[in-house]
């Protein structure tokens, strides 16, 4: 086959610091390279050349700026070529022009996480119709995908799991010195809120109050204010914490901090999609003391390869935790071997190319968007009009949503025409008005959990598609529809 994987306009391939999703995208193609022609195309960098074959991939780079303009350059490389699978990440609002140039190919959309399918970075109705063009949804974990599919229930069927991967060789543990020094706590990430540092710093306050060895932390990773920077830096002083920060560490040498730690923290106070740096810490030999949240806890193995943390939000559980691993040296020596092995097995990237291989060579996952055309796509449509009515607070009588424009369209899965519909009625205000909520099915009702207003990615806990259902229909006047429904449905008993 002939892979193109097109990247987000954000940062070069491969990537000049750091930049997880552009990891993937190049570590993947490297290992797809050995089954089939593959080829990238990023934004340009002035380290760069323009074209570029590394370990058997063609790497094109175009003008960038904004995502539009950027695209427009993507297109131009496009159409000179033939592609079997186009693998777009990250960005749905790209599918629908990429689609409409290879309508005869497999088009996906690999999502790292629910960030670019969220206002400001693309609107709802832009995500839905990328997502609904798009013949394969991707997503990086199990976790993302049940996100995802409660946000989108009726996209479910397209959505598939490949998790990421690690480059085992060069994430791999070294004989360390057997001399006494300080047991070394790491951290490897974005210094933001979210990721859970002060708690991590307060734990380490708790250790050493409870541990004679000397313990230190160290913190790889740069921030998008210093200011935010230099409080963690004041707060390990307060807590009198050993920490050593050392700034944004470029990933070709990353491996090489992990390396130099005993045990690897990851505190993420909010949902994580996947989480890299927890495989490349496995892969290193790292045990992983972790938050059991979101794709995390398909990563860590409880008791194998780390330990997870239910309350994480609380310093004292994951000083417990880590303490357990320093005073059990059998325990802490096996979890070592543990991760390294559960690495090496799940979670190298030929694992994950494989994976995807397998996706895009599926005839059964190809095909199974085939039943969804017809009027299901005119369906859809008639549900856009009818959300973009009630977030435009477009009211008539009373009724939530009213809008003559659709009234009596065909809405439902038995083809009920405005003639059909129980109590519509030439010149009756009241029956008309009616009718209209009464041409919508039970079932109709259940993909408007789509096109519900989005939750922020940042919220803890996972979402459940009920209860988004749920919320939806509050927002909009929950017990007005309910009372259309049950009207339209008293008055079809009747017929």
């Amino acid at each position: 086959m002939k892979i193109v994987i097109i990247a987000p306009e954000q940062i070069p391939v491969p990537p000049i610091l750091g930049g997880s999703v552009e990891i993937t995208i190049l570590a993947i193609a490297k290992e797809l390279s050995k089954w089939h022609s593959v080829s990238i195309i990023s934004r340009a960098h002035p380290r760069y050349p323009k074209h570029s074959f590394i370990d058997g991939v063609h790497i094109y780079r175009v003008p960038t700026g904004s995502p539009a303009k950027y695209l427009t350059h993507v297109k131009k490389i496009l159409i000179k070529r033939r592609f079997d699978v186009l693998q777009i990440d990250n960005r749905p609002e790209f599918v629908r022009q990429i689609k409409s140039m290879f309508p005869k190919a497999t088009v996906s959309l690999y999502l790292h996480s629910l960030t670019f399918v969220n206002s400001p970075h693309t609107s709802r109705a832009e995500t839905l119709a990328g997502l609904r063009k798009a013949d394969l949804i991707i997503t990086n974990s199990s976790s993302l995908e049940s996100r995802l599919s409660a946000r989108f229930p009726s996209m479910s069927r397209k959505i598939r799991v490949a998790w990421l991967g690690v480059d085992t060789s060069r994430f791999s543990p070294i004989q360390k010195t057997s001399h006494p020094r300080a047991f070394t706590l790491l951290f490897a990430g974005r210094l933001i809120p979210r990721k859970g540092i002060p708690v991590l710093l307060q734990a380490a306050k708790l250790v050493k109050s409870r541990i004679a060895q000397p313990v230190k932390v160290m913190i790889a990773g740069g921030s998008p204010t210093s200011k935010y920077a230099r409080q963690l830096q004041s707060l390990s002083r307060k807590f009198g914490v050993h920490a050593e920060f050392l700034g944004t560490v470029p990933h070709r040498s990353i491996h090489r901090v992990f390396r130099k730690a005993d045990l690897f923290i990851c505190p993420s106070q909010k949902h994580e999609s996947f989480g890299l740096v927890n495989v490349e810490a496995m892969s290193s030999g790292l045990p992983v003391v972790a938050s059991k949240n979101g794709g995390i806890k398909e990563i860590i193995e409880h008791g194998r390869s780390g330990l997870l943390i239910k309350q994480y939000k609380n310093p004292q559980a994951f000083a417990d935790a880590i303490c357990l691993l320093i005073m059990n040296k059998p325990l802490y020596l096996k979890m070592k071997q543990e991760a390294r092995q559960i690495a090496l097995e799940k979670f190298s990237w030929c694992a994950t190319a494989a994976r995807l291989n397998q996706i895009y060579e599926s005839k059964k996952a190809l095909q199974q968007d085939e039943p969804q055309k017809g009027n299901h796509n005119n369906t859809f449509h008639k549900f856009d009009q009818f959300l973009d009515t009630i977030s435009g607070g477009q009211v008539h009588g009373g009724e939530v949503g009213y809008n003559p424009e659709i009234r009596g369209v065909n809405m439902t899965d038995d083809h009920c025409d405005a003639a059909d519909c129980p109590g519509n009625g030439e010149g009756n205000e009241e029956s008309g008005s009616r009718s209209e909520w009464s041409c919508f099915s039970t079932r109709d009702f259940q993909n408007l959990a789509d096109l519900r207003t989005e939750n922020d990615d940042e919220s803890d806990g996972s979402a459940d598609p009920v209860e988004a259902t749920f919320e939806f229909f509050s927002d909009i006047g929950y017990q007005r529809l309910v009372d259309a429904l049950i009207y339209g449905q008293h008055n079809a008993d009747e017929e």
